[in-house]
């Protein structure tokens, strides 16, 4: 959406037209893509296999906030801001802790 504000009206229909915010807007929803999917697809098996609401809750309760934590950090003016820090490291501890569960699941199973 960020990017669609800024494409319109400069009629950029591919690519950054060398626009450093359009080339942080596109970024931004890149890491995003990068991330969430298999995130998600994580979540479902974990539910699938019978995992507890609150641990459900809790993991996406926490990718939320690195979520939002990461376009808090993501500037353009900054490559290290502690936000981005959080969201990056943390991104990856909640990532790995879903996985962890689910080889949990599968080992036990």
């Amino acid at each position: 959406v960020m990017s669609g504000r800024i494409r319109a009206p400069q009629g950029i229909s591919l690519g950054d037209g060398g626009r450093a915010d359009l080339q942080l807007a596109m970024r931004r929803h890149a890491n995003f893509v990068e991330n969430v999917p298999y995130f998600m697809i994580m979540m479902t098996a974990l539910e699938l296999n019978g995992s507890g609401p609150a641990l459900l809750h809790g993991l996406g309760l926490a990718m939320l906030f690195m979520r939002i934590m990461h376009v808090i950090g993501f500037k353009a003016d900054a490559l290290r801001t502690i936000p981005r820090a959080i969201a990056g490291f943390g991104t990856l501890i909640v990532s790995l802790a879903a996985a962890g569960v689910l080889v949990s699941q599968f080992v036990g199973a």
